[in-house]
């Protein structure tokens, strides 16, 4: 039997290639953006706030007692009765900086007793200036304990008295039309020498100044 002199070939399937679908492009996370932008705003407001302050170049509030006096002071069966008044002095230093006194309260103590306390009017200061507060506190029956009450009798008799003063109050900064929030300012006076009688020698107390 004769051979076929040609040889069968295969007929060639066409072969299929897998189509690239094209990448979706990513939408930017509006998370990552919002966060971009709240930090880019507080780096501004600070970089603001730090400009402001070093034009203005703020200086610290003085405060002193400048006067003192304590009237009808009484104490029975361990309870004190008396009034007390103070002259304080506040300097304002600074060249461009106001300040709102929104809310003052006031305090005296002896040996970390307090024997009066009282509000303060509110006050507005312009810069470079230096108001006087009339401080008055009056102690109304006030209970006394362990040797307060010897002590003060004891330095009644010397005709003076030593005591602490503080002032705790709520400022705003007003420079040009911007004002700031509220800060809190504290002032300790230690010790004020009060005499009993009005002296035309008293003796000025500086205060510590912490805001």
């Amino acid at each position: 039997m004769a051979q076929d002199s040609g040889t069968k070939q295969n007929p060639q399937l066409p072969t299929h290639q897998p189509t690239q679908q094209p990448t979706p492009r990513r939408k930017p996370h509006i998370l990552r953006w919002i966060a971009i932008f709240f930090l880019a705003l507080i780096v501004l407001v600070g970089i603001a706030v730090l400009v402001i302050w070093l034009v203005v170049k703020p200086k610290r509030l003085v405060f002193s007692v400048d006067d003192a006096l304590i009237q009808n002071f009484n104490i029975n069966n361990n309870h004190l009765n008396a009034s007390f008044h103070f002259v304080i002095r506040s300097y304002n230093p600074n060249t461009k900086v106001s300040i709102y006194y929104d809310k003052i309260e006031s305090r005296v103590d002896y040996d970390d007793q307090t024997l009066a306390y009282n509000l303060v009017e509110p006050f507005y200061q312009p810069h470079k200036n230096v108001t006087r507060l009339g401080v008055k506190l009056k102690a109304d029956s006030v209970a006394l304990v362990g040797s307060v009450p010897t002590d003060l009798k004891l330095e009644k008799s010397s005709g003076e008295i030593e005591l602490n003063v503080w002032l705790k109050a709520r400022i705003r900064f007003k420079v040009g039309a911007w004002k700031s929030s509220h800060r809190t300012l504290k002032v300790f006076c230690s010790p004020v020498l009060v005499h009993f009688s009005r002296s035309k020698n008293f003796e000025r107390t500086i205060c510590d100044v912490e805001l």
